[in-house]
């Protein structure tokens, strides 16, 4: 470890010395619950820690509610996902039910869609997992969705873009 990453370290340690008890606190209020409260604030200085550089950060308490607020989001939308995925098999029988292992890869990899998908408004989201996901046609996408041929294949190409980018990224 050189020595620009200690200090990042150890600022990063006295940030968490000095904010854990705040955060924490603001995040059992939001939240409801001390377990939560205290994985979303472990989570948030790891995510700090991975930052290129922490020494830049001139409101730390800002960040870290971002970063909290961030991944409250990401745990409501797992639930979410969660929650849906186990309606949509609940009437299958259970010989054809995925195992616990495949079911957790399978929300991982739409949680994975979904954060792929974020710079697309509500619908693009909604034409993409239509199309993608649900095996439906453009035509049947837009009646669905109450717009266009043309707004859904607009959706689509933006959609491609953020997987291709993605694909290129990794």
């Amino acid at each position: 470890m050189d020595d620009r990453e200690h200090s990042a370290r150890q600022l990063v340690g006295f940030w968490f010395e000095q904010n854990k008890g705040w955060l924490h606190a603001r995040l059992c209020r939001r939240l409801g619950c001390s377990q939560n409260a205290d994985d979303i604030v472990s989570e948030t200085f790891v995510r700090v820690l991975s930052l290129p550089d922490p020494a830049a950060i001139r409101e730390p308490r800002a960040l870290l509610t971002t970063i909290a607020q961030r991944l409250m989001q990401e745990s409501w939308r797992r639930r979410d996902l969660e929650r849906a995925y186990l309606q949509l098999f609940q009437h299958v029988p259970e010989p054809v039910q995925p195992s616990p292992e495949a079911r957790e890869l399978l929300i991982e990899t739409l949680l994975q869609i979904d954060r792929l998908l974020d710079g697309l408004p509500g619908q693009g989201r909604a034409a993409f997992i239509h199309s993608q996901l649900g095996g439906m046609t453009y035509s049947q996408v837009a009646a669905e969705l109450g717009i266009s041929v043309s707004r859904v294949q607009q959706y689509m190409t933006e959609a491609f873009r953020l997987c291709y980018g993605a694909l290129e990224e990794s």
